[in-house]
């Protein structure tokens, strides 16, 4: 009886020994090899993408996701490219576009609204958009020089364009004297 008690216990201690070593094993994974040379903080700070809205002589006019950075170039050809006869005539391609703007490609723009591809509007005396205007076009408005409309520009490129006109008094140097002068001649 005793011998048949040792062969018991040999037999269960070779089955748990068995059964332990073919338990699956955890492999740590090989770490991961930094790409970007920008610290994690920055790289969190910037928009993940933009979205546009592409309407009118386009293969597939809606909304297209785009990188930081894109050009109205890459907003048509996100949306399959120009119809057969139409003309980008009048876009800045070479533009970069802001996240939720609307690119019209060979349609009239709505009324009162800067013609496609302008930068601001300055010229027709319509409001300056800030999410498009140049250095030059928000220097035609009143107390704005060329070191606070760089300001406005170096604001709207950190912070992926202007949602609202009243974003403005965000950046440094325009108070509420200069932003109520403002306010009224600008859009977004």
């Amino acid at each position: 009886m005793r011998a048949l008690v040792v062969v018991a216990v040999l037999v269960v201690c070779v089955a748990a020994f068995l059964a332990w070593r073919s338990r699956p094993q955890v492999t740590p994974a090989p770490p991961v090899a930094s790409v970007s040379a920008a610290p994690p903080a920055a790289a969190s700070s910037a928009p993940p993408r933009l979205v546009v809205s592409v309407v009118g002589k386009v293969q597939r006019p809606g909304l297209v996701d785009l990188l930081p950075g894109a050009r109205v170039a890459d907003a048509i050809t996100a949306a399959g490219g120009l119809l057969p006869g139409a003309e980008p005539t009048g876009l800045n391609l070479a533009r970069k576009v802001v996240d939720g703007e609307m690119i019209a490609v060979g349609i009239p723009a709505p009324p009162g609204a800067a013609p496609p591809g302008a930068g601001g509007g300055s010229g027709g005396g319509g409001p300056v958009n800030l999410n498009t205007a140049t250095v030059a076009e928000l220097q035609t408005l009143p107390g704005i020089g060329q070191v606070l409309a760089q300001r406005i520009i170096d604001y709207r490129d950190r912070h992926g364009g202007f949602r609202a006109v009243t974003d403005l008094r965000q950046v440094e140097g325009i108070g509420d004297a200069k932003f109520a002068q403002l306010k009224d001649r600008v859009t977004v």
